[in-house]
């Protein structure tokens, strides 16, 4: 990972795609200078679209009140798209009977879980998830790292895709990912090709769930609490910010701003 300031495009910058927890927010709340940078980055005429694993339900107020074109949920499974003068529009990848099904699964999945690795705890936004299951691993409740993979091992195990973010850990059926989350709403939004002007585009993220963003993506940046999961990460982002979380998205926005 090489200094922020080492960063120059060879292309113009036309959107941000960013991880929320812990990249935009600090001690789970959004900053002033990260939700500053977000209007200033739209101000600027990019197109700005949070991913995150968070839940529909958690993130349906910030697609509403935030500066952003949508925010894509759960890990790339649901878009919330909120127009101006209109209601908040939901969208999904899986059809109503494909989330159906998959709901009575992953239910039954998570008391499994839950039995056999005692100490672990389903996150408290558990509540407003749709398509994913979550246990929490750092936000309210603790699990070292071995428990962290036991729960990882019985979760793929049961044929769930399950990652890590800075705080949870998040298991859906399906393939879908905050890569292919990405693509859909940019395809969805505006009918382009994400793959086609990837290099025109930066990701912004904390944690090891996000690398499948860093691998695909030229501009990617890590803020710099991201040092945290370095031993974990195969793919690591490209370059990383002098200060973590929201000052280091701020820093991110600067900088990029700079350059156009």
């Amino acid at each position: 990972m090489r200094a922020l300031s080492e960063w120059h495009p060879t292309q113009r910058i036309i959107g941000v795609l960013t991880d929320i927890d812990d990249t935009l927010t600090t001690d789970g709340a959004i900053t002033p200078d990260a939700l500053q940078s977000l209007t200033r980055l739209k101000s600027a005429g990019l197109k700005v679209i949070p991913v995150t694993g968070r839940p529909v339900g958690w993130s349906a107020s910030f697609a509403h009140s935030w500066p952003v074109d949508a925010i894509v949920a759960e890990n790339g499974a649901v878009g919330l798209i909120h127009t101006p003068g209109q209601a908040l529009r939901k969208i999904y990848q899986q059809s109503a009977t494909e989330r159906a099904h998959n709901l009575a699964r992953m239910q039954a999945v998570s008391e499994r879980v839950l039995r056999d690795v005692p100490s672990s705890r389903l996150a408290q936004d558990s509540a407003g998830r749709e398509t994913d299951i979550a246990i929490d691993h750092s936000e309210f409740n603790h699990l070292p790292q071995t428990a962290i993979n036991d729960v990882l091992h019985r979760l793929r195990s049961e044929g769930m895709t399950a990652t890590v973010s800075s705080i949870h850990i998040n298991a859906w059926f399906g393939e879908h990912n905050k890569l292919e989350g990405a693509r859909w709403i940019v395809r969805e939004l505006w009918g382009r090709d994400l793959d086609a002007e990837i290099d025109q585009w930066v990701y912004v993220g904390d944690s090891t769930n996000d690398q499948v963003m860093f691998a695909h993506c030229a501009n990617s940046v890590g803020v710099a609490n991201i040092r945290r999961f370095e031993s974990q990460l195969t793919h690591p982002p490209q370059f990383i910010t002098p200060s973590e979380r929201g000052a280091g998205f701020a820093e991110l926005t600067r900088h990029l701003l700079s350059s156009l």
